[in-house]
Protein backbone atom coordinates (compact mmCIF):
# COMPACT_ATOMS: atom_id res chain seq x y z
CA UNK A 1 0.00 0.00 0.00
CA UNK A 2 0.84 3.41 -0.81
CA UNK A 3 -0.21 6.88 0.42
CA UNK A 4 -1.14 8.99 -2.47
CA UNK A 5 -2.36 12.31 -3.36
CA UNK A 6 -4.72 12.07 -6.36
CA UNK A 7 -6.22 15.15 -7.99
CA UNK A 8 -9.56 15.63 -9.94
CA UNK A 9 -8.98 17.60 -13.54
CA UNK A 10 -9.82 20.43 -12.28
CA UNK A 11 -7.36 20.65 -9.31
CA UNK A 12 -4.65 19.21 -11.53
CA UNK A 13 -5.47 21.90 -14.02
CA UNK A 14 -5.67 24.60 -11.51
CA UNK A 15 -2.28 23.33 -10.09
CA UNK A 16 -0.32 23.33 -13.36
CA UNK A 17 2.23 25.13 -14.96
CA UNK A 18 1.68 26.82 -17.28
CA UNK A 19 -2.15 26.94 -15.44
CA UNK A 20 -4.59 24.96 -17.28
CA UNK A 21 -8.36 26.58 -17.40
CA UNK A 22 -11.05 24.54 -16.57
CA UNK A 23 -14.19 24.24 -18.48
CA UNK A 24 -16.68 26.74 -16.30
CA UNK A 25 -19.55 23.76 -16.59
CA UNK A 26 -16.71 21.73 -13.95
CA UNK A 27 -16.04 24.51 -11.62
CA UNK A 28 -18.65 28.07 -11.44
CA UNK A 29 -21.67 26.97 -12.90
CA UNK A 30 -25.13 27.59 -11.86
CA UNK A 31 -27.06 25.16 -10.89
CA UNK A 32 -30.51 24.98 -13.37
CA UNK A 33 -33.65 22.95 -12.50
CA UNK A 34 -36.24 21.35 -14.86
CA UNK A 35 -39.09 19.65 -13.28
CA UNK A 36 -42.60 18.35 -14.59
CA UNK A 37 -45.37 15.98 -13.48
CA UNK A 38 -47.41 13.52 -15.46
CA UNK A 39 -50.32 11.47 -14.52
CA UNK A 40 -50.21 7.74 -15.47
CA UNK A 41 -53.72 6.30 -15.89
CA UNK A 42 -54.70 2.71 -15.54
CA UNK A 43 -54.97 1.39 -18.97
CA UNK A 44 -52.03 3.12 -20.32
CA UNK A 45 -50.01 0.50 -22.55
CA UNK A 46 -46.87 -0.81 -22.92
CA UNK A 47 -45.35 2.17 -25.36
CA UNK A 48 -46.96 4.86 -24.14
CA UNK A 49 -44.74 8.25 -23.36
CA UNK A 50 -44.41 10.76 -19.85
CA UNK A 51 -43.05 13.48 -21.29
CA UNK A 52 -41.72 15.14 -17.91
CA UNK A 53 -39.39 18.18 -19.00
CA UNK A 54 -36.58 19.54 -20.80
CA UNK A 55 -32.60 19.88 -20.51
CA UNK A 56 -29.75 21.31 -22.88
CA UNK A 57 -27.82 19.16 -24.96
CA UNK A 58 -24.68 21.20 -22.73
CA UNK A 59 -26.36 20.50 -19.53
CA UNK A 60 -24.00 18.20 -17.01
CA UNK A 61 -26.32 16.75 -15.24
CA UNK A 62 -26.20 16.95 -11.43
CA UNK A 63 -29.25 14.87 -11.06
CA UNK A 64 -32.39 12.98 -11.96
CA UNK A 65 -34.97 12.55 -9.29
CA UNK A 66 -38.40 10.51 -9.64
CA UNK A 67 -41.16 10.88 -6.60
CA UNK A 68 -44.15 8.80 -7.34
CA UNK A 69 -46.92 6.72 -5.56
CA UNK A 70 -47.06 3.08 -5.25
CA UNK A 71 -48.91 3.36 -8.83
CA UNK A 72 -50.86 -0.38 -9.09
CA UNK A 73 -48.87 -3.71 -9.32
CA UNK A 74 -47.72 -3.66 -13.19
CA UNK A 75 -46.25 -0.53 -14.57
CA UNK A 76 -42.32 0.58 -15.32
CA UNK A 77 -40.72 2.54 -17.28
CA UNK A 78 -37.89 3.63 -19.19
CA UNK A 79 -36.37 6.54 -18.13
CA UNK A 80 -34.53 8.64 -21.23
CA UNK A 81 -33.67 11.08 -24.04
CA UNK A 82 -36.14 12.50 -27.22
CA UNK A 83 -35.82 14.95 -29.29
CA UNK A 84 -38.38 17.74 -28.47
CA UNK A 85 -41.31 17.96 -30.38
CA UNK A 86 -40.48 20.80 -32.74
CA UNK A 87 -37.48 18.77 -33.73
CA UNK A 88 -39.41 15.61 -34.57
CA UNK A 89 -39.71 13.93 -31.21
CA UNK A 90 -37.30 10.59 -32.43
CA UNK A 91 -35.99 8.91 -29.42
CA UNK A 92 -32.18 9.68 -29.14
CA UNK A 93 -31.73 7.00 -26.05
CA UNK A 94 -35.09 6.01 -24.95
CA UNK A 95 -33.44 4.35 -21.67
CA UNK A 96 -30.37 7.15 -21.44
CA UNK A 97 -31.37 7.49 -17.46
CA UNK A 98 -32.51 4.19 -16.54
CA UNK A 99 -34.33 0.78 -17.51
CA UNK A 100 -37.64 -0.48 -16.50
CA UNK A 101 -38.03 1.87 -13.36
CA UNK A 102 -40.76 0.60 -11.18
CA UNK A 103 -43.81 2.48 -10.86
CA UNK A 104 -45.39 -0.21 -8.49
CA UNK A 105 -42.48 -1.14 -6.25
CA UNK A 106 -43.55 1.01 -3.33
CA UNK A 107 -43.89 5.07 -3.52
CA UNK A 108 -40.96 6.97 -3.87
CA UNK A 109 -39.79 10.60 -2.85
CA UNK A 110 -36.65 11.72 -4.79
CA UNK A 111 -35.42 9.07 -5.75
CA UNK A 112 -31.98 9.30 -7.79
CA UNK A 113 -32.13 7.75 -11.11
CA UNK A 114 -28.92 9.56 -12.93
CA UNK A 115 -26.58 6.72 -12.43
CA UNK A 116 -28.89 3.85 -14.01
CA UNK A 117 -27.33 3.17 -17.43
CA UNK A 118 -25.16 5.54 -19.41
CA UNK A 119 -23.95 8.29 -16.86
CA UNK A 120 -21.57 6.80 -14.17
CA UNK A 121 -19.74 8.48 -11.28
CA UNK A 122 -16.36 7.65 -13.36
CA UNK A 123 -17.84 9.86 -16.36
CA UNK A 124 -20.10 12.49 -14.28
CA UNK A 125 -18.33 15.25 -15.71
CA UNK A 126 -19.73 14.90 -19.57
CA UNK A 127 -22.03 16.93 -20.67
CA UNK A 128 -24.88 15.31 -22.45
CA UNK A 129 -23.85 15.36 -25.74
CA UNK A 130 -20.71 14.33 -24.53
CA UNK A 131 -22.84 10.93 -23.04
CA UNK A 132 -24.17 10.82 -26.47
CA UNK A 133 -20.76 10.23 -27.98
CA UNK A 134 -21.18 13.38 -30.47
CA UNK A 135 -18.54 15.22 -32.05
CA UNK A 136 -19.76 18.47 -30.79
CA UNK A 137 -22.76 20.18 -28.93
CA UNK A 138 -25.52 20.62 -30.90
CA UNK A 139 -27.10 22.75 -28.94
CA UNK A 140 -30.43 21.42 -29.21
CA UNK A 141 -33.56 20.99 -25.69
CA UNK A 142 -33.75 17.01 -25.25
CA UNK A 143 -36.82 15.89 -23.48
CA UNK A 144 -36.63 13.64 -20.29
CA UNK A 145 -39.76 11.05 -21.24
CA UNK A 146 -40.60 7.88 -19.57
CA UNK A 147 -41.80 4.88 -21.76
CA UNK A 148 -43.73 2.25 -20.88
CA UNK A 149 -42.20 -1.03 -20.69
CA UNK A 150 -44.92 -2.41 -18.52
CA UNK A 151 -48.70 -1.31 -18.34
CA UNK A 152 -50.49 0.50 -15.58
CA UNK A 153 -53.09 -1.10 -13.98
CA UNK A 154 -53.44 2.41 -11.46
CA UNK A 155 -53.35 5.98 -11.77
CA UNK A 156 -50.87 8.35 -10.04
CA UNK A 157 -48.80 11.50 -10.66
CA UNK A 158 -45.24 11.14 -11.01
CA UNK A 159 -42.70 14.10 -10.73
CA UNK A 160 -39.13 13.94 -12.46
CA UNK A 161 -36.66 16.33 -11.55
CA UNK A 162 -33.77 17.15 -13.51
CA UNK A 163 -30.87 19.33 -11.33
CA UNK A 164 -28.00 20.42 -14.49
CA UNK A 165 -25.06 22.73 -14.69
CA UNK A 166 -24.38 24.77 -17.94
Amino acid sequence: MAVVSTKSTQITNRDATPKVISNSFLTKASLSQASGVVAAVSGDSIASKYFFTSVPSSAKMSSLMLSHPDIGTTGAMDVGLYQTTEAGGAVVDADFFKAAHSLSGGALTKSEVLFGNVITVANAEKRLWEHLSLTSDPGVMYDIVGTLTAAQDASGAILAEAVYME
